[in-house]
């Protein structure tokens, strides 16, 4: 058994993001940029911004935070984002999910210029990813991804199992794990006898926002396990699998916090260098 340390690779991928741009500079006189927007006060989304302006000073980038009230209009929002993609010194543009319910989220995204849609989530990106040439990946799932290649799990002809069809992390993830050839089952909430299927899985991914759902008897011996939840019980961060019985089944788990969560900021920041580089051809 094993633990998958998020922290160290993902501290890893920042030190090479800030070397290359150090290069960069000095070929080219700029550096990155990555323009947050944050509408109204949700804790969670206001530590994960904090966060990525923070990651981005580390690793060199210039970072532009723009926060708007709660209710905020549709159209200011919408404008906001048009400024954004016309400003030469923004390479990734970022909306902080989930908007206030008088905003059209996938308006929003859709407005936001693929080009600099670092979160992979416009559209033309999502078809890009669905039929193999992905321009941005998604960064929840492109940092699991990373994280069975850093630790050599091989994903060809292995059964993957994604608990999970969000847009954001259970479809994506299962597209790329079918794109690297392994046989991949979503499971979610009108799915039958899910135990039986999860212990199918060689790679088992959690991505329900349930926590500890995922027990040890839903684990075949040696599989390997990415949790992706992030629940607060009691002050407390836990993740969908219950993290103690699991280890004993599993040959590899990632642990909640330090596991697939540093690996999301350290991928949005490689889709950032990523855009900035495209600019530059």
């Amino acid at each position: 058994m094993g633990i998958i340390d998020g922290k160290k690779i993902s501290s890893q991928i920042k030190k090479d993001i800030f070397a290359e741009v150090q290069v960069l500079k000095q070929e080219t006189g700029r550096t990155p940029g990555l323009a947050a927007v944050l509408v109204g006060d949700d804790p969670a989304s206001a530590v994960y911004v904090r966060n990525k302006n923070k990651t981005c000073k580390n690793v060199g980038f210039q970072s532009f935070e723009n926060v708007l009230p709660a209710d905020t209009s549709e159209e200011v929002l919408l404008n906001l984002v048009d400024r954004l993609n016309k400003d030469n010194e923004v390479n990734g543009i970022l909306v902080q999910l989930p908007l206030p319910t008088q905003i059209d989220s996938q308006k929003v995204i859709e407005a936001i210029n693929p080009e600099k849609d670092v979160d992979g989530f416009h559209l033309e990106n999502v078809g890009r990813l669905v039929t193999g040439n992905a321009a941005f990946k998604p960064c929840t799932p492109a940092g699991i991804i990373e994280l069975l290649d850093q630790y050599k799990v091989s994903i060809e002809g292995k059964n993957a199992v994604v608990l999970g069809r969000s847009n954001i992390v259970g479809k994506p993830v299962a597209a790329l794990l079918l794109e690297r050839n392994a046989t991949v089952t979503i499971c979610h909430s009108r799915t039958k006898n899910i135990p039986a299927i999860s212990r199918s899985a060689d790679i088992l991914i959690a991505a329900i926002g349930k926590p500890h759902f995922v027990t040890q008897e839903m684990v075949k011996d040696g599989a390997v396990v990415i949790d992706v939840g992030i629940n607060r019980i009691d002050d407390k961060l836990v993740g969908d699998v219950d993290y103690e019985s699991v280890l004993k089944n599993a040959s590899l788990v990632t642990p909640v916090p330090g596991g697939v969560g540093p690996m999301t900021i350290a991928m949005l920041m490689a889709n950032t260098l990523q855009a900035f580089k495209n600019s530059l051809s």
